[in-house]
């Protein structure tokens, strides 16, 4: 049979790009972080950029470029401080209740804004408000509470019932700026007091540190530019906004130059530009070792001194490229979210802050508890991100579950913690010093953990309404049990069947814990519309039809789960193709469902309805609650346990699927 030579074409360069692919390209060098930041810090300026001129409207959070002369007094003349009476102090001597000291009132009132016409001559006073001119002739204020008006005369007067000193109640010219002197220094970062302080002045701009313009790039052919529709196989250009908002945060000014595939003549184009018209180029992605990463391979065609650090020992942030074109710093971050926020703050952010004029950011550290063994990977310095809860010895630091690529793990973690690049883990109960992340913030006043339902979002929803704060971390449900057990929540929610009686969650109960009866919901046999495997079948034949098919492909649930639980009772020991798959919630069961990863699987009623798949039912299930009763009268659990019968809330829990037992 003849052989098409388009095909056999085709055929070989998907040949090459397999090749390719499988090869990789290993790293220039892998080099620790002190080294990476040694080499860095070498080829780069720190110096704060030159000055620019703005308004005192935009230059709040900006930093000064010289020192501030003031260029006037302040206040520019003298003046009352007290609504009274301009007068001569001498007038005023001895005077008491019982020895009062009459004075003429002058023929004017000296209100703000007006310039005095007339002097006070001894035996006299004149009528002044706050903030008036001290005219001539004057040395002191009365206040209007310590004078009499006389009536009756044939001129107004006063008696004055207190004494008063030279300088009372005056504020001299200069006494609170004084012409030429120094008003602010180089380097003070404005805010609203030196926005005020230059206003009094008479200043309407002043002279700031340029901002570092920093280009923001994003690579890879699976991005899409939030706003625009999904593509199969892509996600959204996160790391862009999170870059360009943690730019800002910095002292920067971030310039978007958008979303970049992988081919090099555009990228090379848009780094060059990008070199041309900012101080600092920042991307993410395409800086690894694998298929279609090719940044770094465009850096090295930049310019000298060029790529100074290709693979740095820390963990997320292997694949970071640091590099120097000319003056200007180029830094490929990796392309997963919390990779390239952590490097970012680690050698991005100190330059821009340097660069905008800003000292060095102090880092916050507390020391907490960690109570379980965390892993690690030897030769690489790893950062484990941490979430904290309060607890009577003390914080404790429990690490997220979340990888690398996840956006959240980065934006809901409280801080981070650092394990050495000669260990191998971190041992259960070691203590460590946690790294704050981000401003300060309250303890939560309850902390659930253990397995999480879309559910308890609406019960959180409703603590946050009455001004609890909560804190939910996901464990499983042993998980929750494990903390519950060791003190370290309130709640912990789960949905474990006994299998000796079929019974949900009572056999978990332990001295010192209740069962707070949460909501029912539906499990069952997960497919897509239109398998004609399994449609029109009961939940059970689907079971039996998917086992009896070596194509059909299964995704489980992770041990330690209530559906994993259920899944082993219905499978019987089999082990159907997939079975090892173990993604760690719902969704994930149902997306790989509906991305045709997989074929069938066990979730929840409404989560295989937010994914359009069919749904056979197996068996309902009891997501309760264990709580801890030494926590029972806490006001936090108080309104917790009153949510849950709130009618409001359960309308809202019903609307998503869910029933109740006593209904």
């Amino acid at each position: 049979m003849a052989v098409n030579p388009k095909q056999s074409r085709a055929g070989a360069a998907i040949l090459d790009a397999v090749k390719r692919a499988a090869r990789q390209e290993q790293f220039l060098e892998v080099v620790s972080a002190a080294e990476a930041h040694r080499r860095f810090e070498a080829c780069i300026d720190r110096s704060p950029l030159g000055a620019e001129t703005l308004p005192l409207a935009a230059a709040l959070s900006r930093v000064l470029a010289a020192d501030v002369v003031a260029p006037v007094d302040a206040p520019p003349f003298e003046r009352s401080n007290v609504d009274g009476f301009a007068v001569r102090a001498a007038d005023t001597a001895g005077a008491s209740d019982g020895a009062r000291r009459r004075l003429l009132l002058n023929a004017e009132v000296v209100a703000c804004g007006v310039e005095p016409a007339i002097e006070v001559l001894p035996g006299t006073a004149t009528a002044i408000a706050t903030g008036g001119v001290i005219p001539r002739g004057a040395d002191a204020v009365v206040m209007i509470e310590h004078t009499e008006l006389v009536e009756g005369v044939v001129a107004p007067a006063i008696d004055v019932r207190r004494g008063v000193a030279s300088g009372h109640f005056i504020s001299y010219a200069g006494s609170d700026i004084a012409r030429g002197e120094t008003l602010l220094r180089k380097g003070t970062r404005i805010g609203s007091r030196e926005i005020g302080m230059l206003a009094v002045c008479g200043l309407a701009a002043t002279e700031v540190v340029r901002r570092p313009r920093v280009a923001v790039l994003s690579t890879g052919d699976e991005l899409v530019e939030p706003g625009r529709p999904l593509k199969p196989a892509g996600v959204y250009d996160s790391n862009g906004a999170i870059l360009a908002a943690a730019i800002v945060e910095a002292g920067g000014e971030p310039v978007p130059f958008g979303v970049f595939p992988d081919e090099e003549v555009a990228l090379e184009l848009a780094m060059r530009t990008a070199l041309d018209s900012c101080d600092i180029v920042v991307l993410s992605g395409g800086t690894s070792k694998g298929a279609g990463d090719l940044s770094h391979r465009v850096v090295s065609r930049l310019g000298a001194p060029g790529i100074l650090v290709h693979g740095v020992a820390l963990k997320p942030g292997k694949p970071l490229c640091l590099a120097v074109i000319g003056d200007r710093p180029l830094v490929v971050l990796p392309g997963f979210p919390t990779s390239a926020i952590f490097t970012f703050h680690a050698f991005v952010a100190p330059i821009i802050r340097a660069r905008a004029g800003l000292p060095p950011e102090a880092a916050r550290t507390i020391t907490a508890r960690a109570p379980v063994r965390i892993a690690s990977e030897l030769g690489r310095e790893e950062f484990v991100l941490v979430s904290l809860v309060e607890s009577e010895v003390g914080p404790i630091a429990f690490p997220t579950a979340k990888g690398s690529g996840a956006v959240t793990a980065f934006s809901q973690a409280d801080g981070f913690l650092v394990i050495d690049a000669l260990a191998s883990a971190l041992d259960a109960e070691s203590q460590v010093n946690v790294t704050l992340i981000g401003e300060a913030t309250r303890a939560p006043d309850l902390v659930i953990m253990g397995s999480h339902d879309v559910a308890l979002d609406v019960v959180v929803g409703a603590l946050a309404e009455r001004g609890f704060a909560a804190r939910t971390i996901a464990v499983g449900s042993l998980g929750g049990v494990a903390a519950l057990s060791r003190g370290e929540c309130d709640l912990a929610p789960v949905h474990l069947v006994d299998p000796a009686t079929g019974i949900y969650n009572k056999h978990l109960l332990a001295p010192g814990l209740s069962l707070v009866p949460g909501w029912r919901r539906m499990q069952g046999f997960v497919f897509r519309v239109g398998d004609r495997r399994f449609e029109g079948l009961s939940a059970a034949a689907a079971l039996k039809a998917a086992l009896a098919d070596s194509a059909a492909l299964m995704v489980n649930r992770n041990t330690g789960s209530g559906t994993r639980v259920l899944v082993d009772s219905l499978l019987s020991g089999a082990r159907p193709p997939g079975y090892a798959n173990q993604p760690r919630s719902h969704n994930a069961v149902a997306a790989a469902i509906a991305q045709n990863r997989a074929d069938w699987g066990v979730a929840i009623e409404p989560v295989a309805r937010m994914y359009g798949l069919a749904f056979l039912p197996i068996a309902p299930e009891e997501y309760d609650f264990l709580l801890s009763e030494e926590h029972r009268t806490r006001p936090a659990v108080q309104a917790f346990l009153e949510a849950l019968q709130d009618e409001a809330t359960r309308a809202r829990i019903r609307a998503l699927g869910m029933a109740f037992g006593d209904e």
